[in-house]
Order: C-alpha cells, then structure tokens, then sequence
C-alpha cells in the first residue's frame, strides 16, 4: 500500500479532467487513507522547482462539471527531446531529476491523465522505477486497448451540435457547408459526428480522398433535388496524391499544427462544382467547457479504478473500458499503436449505406469490396 500517491495531467485538455483528479483524490483518501500530491503543468511540475500541492476532499468539490484541468496540462515539455534529424527520444538526465524530486516529496506512485505522448512518458518513468498507472484522456480516441477515451463523447457532442447548426444555413442559401473538426490521425470525431448529425461527406485520415469524387456526390444531390450539402472533415484528411495541409510546419519548441484541408476543400469544390462553399473550423472549442454525463461517469470510473489498481499493487498499466467493465491494460501496449478507424468498421458500412460519401476514387468497388469481408 502507497502512503502518498501524486497525480498529473499531461498533454492537451479535455472534458473530464477534473472528474478523474476528483475520483482520484476521493477513492484514495477515503477508501485506503492515502495521502494525493497534484503535480502541476504535468510533468514540468517534477522539475527543480517542483509545483505540486496536496489535494484534500475540500480541494476537488465542485469539480465533476468544470472543463479543463485545475492542475495544468502541457503537451510539450522537457522530457522529450528532438534531434536535428527530427527523431524523438526521452530525456534521460530530465527523468533522473524528477525521480529525485518525487523521493523528496514522497511520492510512492503516480496516477498520469493523458493521450500516447504523456503515457508514453509515464511508462518510462515506471522503468525508472517509479511505479504508474495511466488514464486514458484524448478527445480524438485514438487510444489502443481501451473502447472509449473519456472526453471523446463531449467532443462529438459538440461537433454534432455544430454539424446541425450548419444544415440551417446551408439549406437555406443552398450552400455546400464544411465543418472542419479535430483528427490528426484518426477520424473518429469526423465519422461519428458525421453520421450522427446527417453529413453527407465525411473525409477521415484513414481514407484519402479524391476532389472529384467529392464535388460528384454534390452534384448527385443536385440532381436528386438537393441543391445545399454537408461535409465533415478530418483535419488530419488529404487527397490520394496529396499530404496533410499545415498551418504551421513547427520546430525544435514547437509541435506542428494541423489544419486549413476544410479551406482547401472550399476553395476546389468552388471550382468545380460552381456552387457556394462555407467552411467553419470548429478548433479548440471541442475541448472546452463541461463534460457530458457520459464523460463525467466514465472519468469517475477510471479515477477510482486507478487507484484501485494502485492500491492492489498493480504498475506500468492504464485503466481501460472494454465491454462495459473497467480493466487494467499493459502500458507499453496501449501507446505501441493509435487506434485507427477500421477498413471493416461498423460504422464505416452504415455510413455507405445510408449514402454517405468518404470521397473514395471509386466508392461503388470499395462498398462491393466490403461485402467480402
């Protein structure tokens, strides 16, 4: 049994946060009597001088509905390091400093709230001997081994409130309407909020695109009477012979920044379809504000559970929802690979056959080919 258990959140906000720091602070202190240390600006806040402050009941009232995170979050930081050639590795004399740090605190273990990158981090440090249990945190749910990342569903929850806001406007001056939503690698925001909110193109990074086959589902609609449509679209999207589209390229402080495919996608479906495209990139606010229900009962639930785990003296693990139950999964293997939308998805089929177009070059062969599987 741990005497002192510290907490963090890593890596880019979102809905739920404080929800977990609550479940963690609550579960630790009255089920097993621990002491909780709140590590500030994730794990800068190990670093000499270390900010962390002792989270008590008192300190985590009133937190299951505020967005964001009480401690911080960094999704860049000093325990990475890249090298000219633009490879990535782990900070070693970074590490060793912190590890003194939390001996000078007494912290036994840590509790880390975050995506690959902070989990990553955090599996590292369990090899350094500092045990951990991690919790999945990303909007875009791109996580292995775990059904659902807690904030994904407030997420999606916003982008389809936007997507039905569109269909407004769009249906009333006969526009192509493009929403642009989070998705650096993986779609599933686009999909599920596309199919969810009646889009009837939705461009995902697991599927590129072509131009054509997009402007040719919109004069489809045209033809069917339709004269207004919607798209979603991926930020991390791109053509069959194209790339991803960046704002920004970034460097050795600052990390690329997607996005501009929705204005790319406007400014070529003018073209070629004659018609009027609006595209509105929904960005930052899919992370803020307050979690949903479904988002604050699946964050409570993964807080208590890794303290749980801690508690029966499990480490280098990550709580995880698979069919309904909360389990515990090896580290290294939920950050070995991003969950990508699959070829065979479900909801992949239910999209094609209601009629939505992922602008494939040849969408009747791909819709046959999946008969096969």
């Amino acid at each position: 049994m741990y005497r002192t258990i510290g907490v963090l959140t890593g890596g880019g906000d979102a809905p739920g946060l404080n929800a977990v720091i609550r479940a963690v602070v609550k579960t630790a202190i009255g089920e097993y009597g621990m002491r909780v240390i709140g590590i500030e600006d994730s794990f800068e806040g190990l670093l000499s001088p270390t900010k962390t402050r002792e989270l008590t009941a008192a300190h985590v009232r009133g937190l299951l509905p505020r967005g964001g995170t009480i401690l911080g979050a960094r999704n860049r930081g000093s325990f990475v390091e890249q090298g000219e050639d633009g490879t990535v590795g782990k900070h070693h004399d970074v590490f060793q400093e912190a590890i003194k740090n939390l001996e000078k605190l007494g912290i036994d273990a840590l509790v880390v709230l975050g995506g690959e990158g902070s989990l990553a981090i955090a599996a590292e440090f369990d090899r350094q001997g500092v045990p951990v249990v991690g919790v999945p945190k990303t909007i875009d749910n791109d996580l292995a081994c775990t059904e659902l990342t807690f904030g994904f569903a407030t997420a999606l929850d916003i982008a389809t409130e936007a997507i039905d806001r569109l269909h407004t406007t769009a249906e009333s001056h006969d526009r192509v309407m493009i929403l642009e939503v989070m998705g650096r690698h993986t779609g599933w925001i686009a999909l599920h909020s596309g199919v969810a909110g009646g889009a009837d193109v939705i461009l995902i990074p697991e599927i590129p695109f072509s131009m054509e086959s997009v402007a040719s589902k919109i004069r489809e609609r045209e033809e069917c009477g339709s004269q207004f449509s919607i798209m979603v679209v991926s930020e991390g999207a791109r053509e069959i012979s194209g790339q991803q589209i960046y704002q920004d390229k970034g460097d050795r402080q600052h990390a690329p920044r997607l996005g501009g495919v929705g204005f790319f996608c406007q400014h070529e479906l003018e073209g070629l379809t004659g018609k009027e495209v609006r595209c509105v990139v929904l960005g930052h606010l899919q992370r803020g504000g307050r979690p949903n229900a479904f988002d604050r009962m699946l964050a409570t639930n993964f807080g208590s559970c890794a303290v749980r785990a801690l508690a029966r003296g499990e480490r280098d693990v990550m709580v995880a929802l698979q069919a309904a139950d909360i389990i515990t999964v090896p580290l290294d293997e939920a950050v070995a690979n991003l969950k990508t939308v699959p070829f065979t998805s479900q909801l992949i089929r239910t999209a094609r056959d209601i009629g939505i177009s992922f602008g494939a070059t040849d969408e009747a062969s791909y819709h046959m080919s999946l008969e096969c599987v």
